[in-house]
């Protein structure tokens, strides 16, 4: 195991340095710099101090979930108060707490589940919240830290061979919406590879994309247009329940039926609102299996103190239902 003599002198600082900059003292007088330094190393050298290794074992395991790059501030990620069911279907003796991280604000996280791509700045900022780091769908340039990647064309070319080749719809369309606010951008890689799909399938037509807000306010703009256009596909993808709760509305105010006058896909990702369409056709980004992975991948990392990186490869999940 690494110690903190080692660190000490990989980072050039004293051991006094490292020992109150790793246990986060803030009355300590050094630049940020030097303590980017030191939690670098430390994060290379997998070392955890003893302070939370002994807290571990008082007060339970807390993992920090990083998801502002995929839900915006302002909305409840629900999918953390069902993890706790998550972890004891794994086994009833763990003691896990979830917290939802704010990235302007400090804490202290026995693991971290990381969902999207992140910056270096961010990378810094998460290395000092934890030693124990699983990445998701972030497309990490090395093996670093443990990662599971989404096979993120999967459940749209699931949906594709769906609507077109088993139901036999002629147009597929898209409804759905982007977010951007500095350096945070929601919906443009899911737009992309959404894009993608339906060229290599042959199914995409521009004209049959609405792109707005990801609001539900939006949604019912978009699907509007889509219906005052008179060339509203007959199968449709509607990228949020966000959106789909404007655009459903929308086809129910121009007396349209689902799925007989327009079949229904809703795409969900981390899900941020309780389903009013539980028995909808679905894809999901997230199911519960990639909950599930990273929380083993932590508990590892935590627990029985794995060093060596993973990284694993997951489906998004077609879930047919009766809208399309």
């Amino acid at each position: 195991m690494a110690t903190i003599k080692e660190i000490s002198q990989l980072a050039d600082v004293s051991i006094a340095t490292v020992s109150r900059v790793l246990n986060q003292d803030e009355t300590i007088a050094v630049s940020p710099e030097v303590k980017k330094r030191i939690f670098r190393i430390a994060h290379q050298l997998k070392y955890v101090p003893p302070r939370m290794r002994h807290a571990q074992k008082q007060k339970g395991i807390v993992i920090g979930v990083a998801d502002w790059h995929i839900i915006r501030k302002n909305r409840t990620n629900i999918r953390l108060s069902s993890l706790d069911l998550i972890v004891k279907s794994m086994s009833g003796k763990n003691d896990v707490r979830f917290e939802r991280m704010d990235k302007n604000q400090p804490g202290q996280y026995d693991g971290i589940m990381a969902f999207g791509v992140f910056s270096e700045e961010e990378m810094e900022f998460l290395r000092m919240q934890s030693y124990a780091i699983v990445f998701i769908n972030s497309d990490p340039k090395d093996y670093e830290y443990d990662s599971i990647v989404m096979d993120f064309n999967k459940g749209i070319h699931e949906m594709l061979d769906y609507l077109m080749d088993r139901k036999k719809y002629c147009s597929v369309g898209y409804i759905g919406g982007l977010y951007e606010e500095g350096q945070v951008k929601i919906g443009y890689r899911r737009l992309e590879g959404i894009q993608a799909a339906f060229k290599q399938r042959g199914f995409y037509e521009e004209e049959n994309f609405y792109i707005g807000d990801i609001s539900r306010e939006s949604g019912y703009q978009q699907a509007k247009r889509a219906v005052e256009s008179g060339r509203l596909p007959e199968a449709v993808l509607l990228g949020s329940e966000e959106v789909a709760e404007g655009a459903l509305e929308a086809f129910q105010d121009a007396g349209l039926r689902v799925p007989k006058d327009v079949a229904v896909v809703i795409y969900k990702d981390i899900e941020t609102l309780e389903s009013q369409w539980p028995t909808y056709t679905k894809v999901r980004m997230f199911p519960d299996i990639v909950w599930q992975t990273a929380i083993k991948l932590l508990l590892e990392q935590i627990q029985e103190g794995r060093k060596d990186n993973m990284t694993i490869y997951l489906p998004t999940k077609l879930e047919v239902g009766d809208s399309a």
